[in-house]
Parts: structure tokens; sequence; C-alpha cells
């Protein structure tokens, strides 16, 4: 089987062909167009935030985006994997340059319970689950992980559906009779059949996420851990780095790297973890989920790094050399939720870099980003408390920043891996590929 990084080579790349145009797409075109090269975008809203930058493909113009473009990649993990397949069985056939990232990524992202046992044959430490295809199992599941569990379906859910918490015995059948038709494919939950996922509760202190990129030769770069806070699920503010963290990074890094080479991933993925205890009261992480694309939670490094997401992406993509990943400075972006700010008000502020995506406004949509670095790291919790006041919707943005004492602590964090092997790791290239065993 011909794998991700061994297409054939045999023609320029001028054009990227982006699947989807929201503002992930869009930063990703923002990031593309200094290094020469132009991108069109596979998106059923010609208005969407991408258009701004190249011509927009309505999906039944399928046939003449793939025309349009030289290489492929995408901007959201639950790509119809069809779509994905036919651009990558064009590029193995060498009439286009290459799908990044590759087939396998999405189809085990789009599986909770392929994701779980990816990381479970990895040997990364996760949350506790069990497959469930039966009441009897579910029963099972209770009994084996403790209550609380959360049963969910494998592919499919969102906005709180498709997911049963059961707190106590009494909730198992109606957990069942709730999602069962998910195992069978029935019903409006996913049409693929597959096992619901029980997964365990854990008691975490925080939530990080990892990103890393992965260039065709194999070559890892990896990112600063950062701490990420959500509101129903929606990302609300992210802390770059994560202060206190510095003993993590290898950890994390070295479970992102293991996933990449794994997937003969290329371009950005991000890694959510939890940060817990482990039987010695030590502080250990557990891996939760990949996204594998860039993440909101590194839109920070635009600013904060010097190489962001998006260009190390667009370089994997057209296999350019990666980026120094090291973050230039302490940063907070908070994601702009459902109203727009006076952005004047917010410009005011020292080290606000503000990030409109031209959305219309809409409860709890996410239609801009705002980084935060001011030139004295004191100032972060004061400009951010500055900021918060300012917004209209401060949903989510209650928590305070992990506090630094000084200066000196937060550049510890910063600077810790360049005295730690996690460089000679993530600065490695994978010898082998293990894509044809995770397809077995």
């Amino acid at each position: 089987m011909t794998t991700a990084n061994a297409y054939p080579t045999t023609q320029t790349i001028r054009t990227i062909g982006i699947l989807g145009g929201g503002q992930l797409g869009m930063m990703l075109a923002e990031a593309a167009i200094p290094l020469g090269y132009q991108c069109v975008f596979l998106e059923d809203n010609a208005d969407c935030p991408a258009s701004l930058y190249g011509r927009v493909f309505h999906s039944e113009q399928l046939d003449a985006f793939i025309e349009a473009a030289d290489v492929f990649t995408l901007e959201f993990e639950n790509t119809p994997t069809s779509t994905v397949e036919h651009l990558t069985n064009l590029s193995t056939a060498g009439s286009k340059q290459g799908m990044f990232p590759p087939l396998i990524a999405l189809d085990i992202a789009q599986d909770r319970l392929k994701e779980k046992q990816m990381f479970q044959k990895l040997d990364i430490a996760t949350v506790p689950f069990m497959a469930v295809n039966s009441e009897a199992e579910l029963q099972q599941a209770c009994q084996t992980l403790g209550l609380p569990i959360v049963l969910k379906t494998s592919r499919g859910g969102y906005d709180g559906k498709g997911q049963f918490v059961i707190k106590e015995d009494s909730d198992i059948k109606a957990a069942w009779q709730d999602l069962k038709d998910a195992v069978s494919g029935k019903g409006a939950l996913t049409p693929t059949p597959a096992p619901l996922i029980a997964e365990g509760f854990i008691n975490f202190s925080r939530e990080v996420s990892i990103i890393a990129a992965r260039g065709q030769n194999g070559q890892v770069r990896g990112y600063d851990l950062v701490e990420n806070h959500h509101h129903q699920g929606i990302l609300a503010k992210t802390q770059a780095p994560a202060v206190g963290t510095s003993h993590l990074l290898k950890q994390a890094t070295d479970a992102i790297t293991t996933v990449m080479n794994h997937l003969d991933y290329v371009g950005v993925m991000a890694l959510e973890l939890f940060v817990v205890k482990d039987a010695r009261g030590n502080d250990t992480v557990l891996a939760n989920e990949i996204a594998p694309r860039v993440h909101n939670s590194g839109h920070w490094s635009i600013e904060g790094a010097i190489t962001s997401q998006f260009e190390n992406h667009i370089r994997a993509v057209v296999n350019l050399p990666l980026g120094d990943t090291d973050n230039v400075h302490p940063a907070i972006m908070l994601n702009v939720l459902g109203q727009y700010p006076d952005i004047s008000a917010v410009l005011k502020i020292d080290g606000a870099h503000y990030h409109s995506y031209h959305k219309a406004e809409r409860d709890d949509r996410k239609i801009a980003h705002i980084t935060l670095m001011p030139n004295d790291v004191a100032n972060l919790e004061p400009a951010l408390a500055q900021l918060v006041a300012i917004l209209p919707n401060k949903v989510g943005l209650d928590k305070k920043i992990v506090a630094v004492d000084d200066q000196t602590k937060m550049a510890e964090d910063l600077t810790v891996a360049e005295s730690d092997d996690t460089l000679d790791k993530i600065n490695t290239q994978s010898e082998d590929s293990q894509l044809d065993e995770v397809q077995k």
C-alpha cells in the first residue's frame, strides 16, 4: 500500500485545495499566500470566511475543485471519507500531489472507540473505556468501570446528542433504549452501525493540549503544552504555555509523536489531554482525543510562536521544511462568541491581536479570536481582565489564568524543552511507517 508520504511528485504545486471554508481554512490560506501558494475551497457556503482568499466550489462542483488544485488538505475531521479516499486515489495514481492528512487519521478521529483502542494499542494512557454492543454488555461496563459513566455513540453525536450519563443502576435501561439504535445504524444518531463506548469518569485538575506538525519526511516538531478552558463543550480560553506543566511536556510530546508516526501522518495534529494524579500522587496526562487538523487551541501560535500552526501545516502539505515551533512570548487566546466587541477598545489593550472571521453574529458561535501578548508578562492577567470587561459575551471567561510569581518562572516554562531530551525526540525522522498495521 502506498503510504501518505510516498505519492509521486512529478508536478509543481501552485494551488492547495482545502476541504472546508471556515475560519480554519481562512487562516490556512493566510499562511499559504506569503509562501507563494494559492488556495481553493470545497464549501457549500459561498460566503464562508475563506472566500476572502480564494475561489469556493460547491460540493456539487467536486470535479472542478479537483481540477483547480494540485494538492489537498482539510480543515475539519468530519469531512466525508469517500471524498478523501477519492483524492487519495488520484494522488496515488500520480495525477495529484497528495491528500493530507491520510484517510486512516480521519477514520480513527471519526470513531471514538477506534480512537481509544488506538491509544491502548500504542500504550498511551487514556480514560477507562469499554465497547458496548448490548444491554448485557452495558451492565458489565457499569460494573467494571464503576458508576458514574458516560455512554456515547462511537460515531456522530453533537451538542450533547448521542450520549447519556449513567449515574446509578436504574439509569442503565433508559440509556440503552436511548442509544441502542446506533449499534445497528438505525435512527438519526448515526447511519453507520458501530458499538457504543462506555467511558469512566475521571478526576482531572486541568485540560491541556499539545499540537505538533509532521512533515512528509517523517520529521515531527511539537509546540508547548497549553491549558484550555471550556464552557459547555466550546473552547473559551487558551493559555500558552500551560504554566507549571514542563514536567509533563515530554510525556505529551512522546504521545503525539507516537500517534503521528503510527498513522504516517502529514500536517498538524492536536492531542487533547487531561491532567490527573497517578497512584503515587504525581501529575500525569491521559489522552482524550486527537484532532487531525489545525486546532483552536493553537491559534495563539500566529503571534506567539516563531512559526504558526497554520504555516507549519502548509509547509508539511507542500513538502517544505517545517519551521521552528518555539514560543516567543507567553500568550492568552480568547474566542469571541456570538457578538463582536468594539475593536477599537480591544486594540487599546497592550499586546492585543484581533482576528475576525467575518461571520454573522449568532449565539455561542465562534466569530473571532483575540490573542493577548503584553510586553511585560506581569501585565498578562490585568490585560485579560481589561479584555473580558469589554467583551459582550463573557461565558467561560470567569476562571482566572494560572498565575506566575514573576517573569523568570514563566521563562523557565518557555525554555525547559531546550535542556530536555524532548527536542531530540521530536526533531527526529521516523524510520518505519505503521500505516499498514493500523489498517488491518
